[in-house]
């Protein structure tokens, strides 16, 4: 097999064990900084992740005339206050949630601004933040639905909306665009979505509260600065997790994760595949629960997956994929539509690429279906600039017959800067390959 480049060097090798931890929530991060370069004063933010999106992030509210110091890669002041206007566009890069979120709030500021990405980022749909903006008042023009948007001044006014679908970014934008409109909004979600933004605005003195599925705010009170520990990322954690329950053997134990409820339904559905999996929590972060996982290698069932917990687990599809391939008897899901206008297509790349692995997945309009276990080779794939996708698929190839390289995987810095440090410390066997085919 050619060396890849740009990637990871994937061999099978013995059982994984150890305790570890992965790097701070991606979420939580993009709306610390956010939030507290909105209050007047100083933060400090520990445990922040310098991945390649919520840099995108810091970079653009530092564009905004919030200065910043950086004490260590994960540890922050912010002195937050009034924005000014940026001298150029905002660059998103590959961030979803720092463009959707960030435009909530520059909806709000009294200068124009551009918010863009790389063309990966313009090809994810902004119409779903753009529509509810647009009836608060919110002047928005953007390329037909999609990225870059510019935004110009407006007044704003509180609406109520009854959001079409679950999402915790169109949710959070209008709530952000709420703390800048005239008189109160409520938003009502149909079904569970990530509460991150609820949280931590609430704890940094919004006046918010939920009432069922509806959450309302009223605007005029100011945010304070506060001192916040971003736990580790339940969505880095789902990777040695998943390869913990495949590799013969293995036991894991990972500390301080982010047990959100709203975050948690990859776990909820892997206790029913059968998994030898025990959460227990151990207190708070940033208004967050956190805990310890402790994962053994497990024989799992094939099962099916449809409705609300697709919301709560709509990151770790790739890698459930992965998990349904080595379930015995049939894994079906359905209701995850949303999976397709990701950074990829995720569905169809992913049943593409672990093709080559050798399995076999029936894609449909919203899931897929397939028949396990199965036996993966190894083979050589393809990332596609997708952190999620490289990820899973370096999962798969620790699972497979043979040796695999996963090509163009170095975007796996973009929500789990270390991955593979972290993946070798437990005694999986993953290099780096440059893109000059060196081993890292």
């Amino acid at each position: 097999m050619t060396a890849a480049k740009d990637g990871f060097r994937v061999v099978p090798g013995g059982a994984l064990t150890g305790i570890t931890t992965v790097p701070g929530d991606k979420s939580l991060s993009h709306r610390a900084v956010m939030f507290t370069a909105l209050a007047h004063g100083t933060s400090r933010i520990k445990g922040w992740l310098p991945a390649g999106d919520t840099e995108a992030t810091l970079d653009s509210v530092q564009r905004l005339g919030v200065r910043v110091e950086r004490h260590s890669p994960h540890e922050l002041t912010i002195h937050g206050g009034a924005f000014v206007k940026p001298e150029r566009e905002l660059n998103l890069v590959n961030a979803g949630t720092g463009i959707r979120l960030l435009t909530g709030i520059m909806v709000g500021q009294p200068f124009e601004s551009v918010l863009d990405g790389t063309e990966q980022l313009r090809r994810r749909p902004m119409n779903r933040i753009i529509q509810p903006l647009r009836l608060m008042g919110a002047n928005i023009d953007s390329m037909n639905g999609y990225a870059p948007l510019t935004v110009k001044p407006a007044a704003l006014k509180g609406v109520q909306y009854a959001m079409p679908m679950a999402s915790a970014q169109v949710k959070s934008a209008i709530l952000l665009a709420a703390l800048f409109a005239e008189g109160e909004t409520a938003v009502t979600q149909p079904g569970p979505a990530r509460d991150h933004t609820e949280r931590m605005l609430a704890a940094m003195g919004a006046s918010l509260h939920e009432e069922g599925n509806t959450v309302y705010v009223q605007p005029g009170h100011a945010l304070t600065p506060t001192n916040l520990t971003v736990p580790a990322d339940i969505s880095s954690a789902a990777f040695p997790i998943a390869a913990a329950l495949i590799v013969p053997g293995s036991d894991i134990t990972l500390t301080n994760i982010n047990l959100n409820p709203t975050r948690t339904g990859l776990i909820d559905v892997l206790l029913e595949m059968g998994a030898n999996l025990t959460v227990t929590e151990t207190g708070l972060e940033a208004g967050e629960p956190v805990g310890t996982i402790r994962v053994r290698h497990s024989v799992l069932k094939g099962v099916r997956v449809g409705g609300d917990v697709v919301v709560r687990m709509i990151d770790e599809f790739p890698i459930f994929m992965v998990l349904a391939l080595n379930a015995e008897g049939e894994t079906r899901v359905q209701d995850a539509s949303e999976l397709r206008v990701k950074e990829t297509d995720r569905l169809a790349v992913m049943v593409g690429e672990l093709a080559k692995l050798g399995a076999v997945i029936t894609e449909t309009q919203d899931g897929f279906s397939l028949k396990g276990a199965q036996s993966l080779k190894g083979a050589e794939t393809y990332g596609h600039d997708d952190h999620r996708i490289s990820m899973s698929l370096v999962v798969a190839s620790l699972a497979a017959k043979g040796e695999s390289f996963v090509n163009d995987a170095r975007c796996a810095s973009d929500s789990f800067p270390g991955f593979a440090e972290v993946m070798r410390g437990i005694g999986a066997e993953i290099s780096v390959v440059d893109v000059q085919g060196a081993e890292q």
